[in-house]
């Protein structure tokens, strides 16, 4: 695997301002928002892809959503709304090779369809 630049964050040697951190994910502000708020639930575990999560990890992605929504408390964004988005592979936006939650709120976001 060549390096993954959340996997460094995670590990501590590659500096980043964490807003959250426990023992199974971490959550940053992304480097390029889309949004007044918009948050990265970055597992700590390797993972490309939400389809490689495997038996007895379903739970981790239970976890990546809860601390979705605490921070989305935090940063006040669940009275007036906000969007969770995984971006799987290159055609959906997926810029990292490591699977990551996107929490997206603080205006009015465009509708998906």
């Amino acid at each position: 695997m060549a390096e993954c630049i959340f996997c460094n964050i995670g590990q501590g040697k590659t500096k980043s301002d964490i807003l959250f951190q426990d023992d199974r994910c971490f959550v940053i502000r992304d480097i390029h928002p889309a949004a007044p708020t918009h948050l990265l639930i970055v597992p700590l575990h390797h993972l490309t892809y939400l389809s490689y999560v495997g038996p007895g990890q379903e739970a981790l992605v239970g976890h990546l959503f809860a601390v979705a929504e605490e921070l989305a408390r935090r940063e006040e964004v669940t009275v007036s709304g906000y969007r969770l988005a995984i971006n799987q592979g290159r055609d959906a936006g997926q810029g990292i090779d490591h699977l990551h939650v996107h929490l997206l709120g603080g205006k009015r976001l465009p509708a998906l369809g």
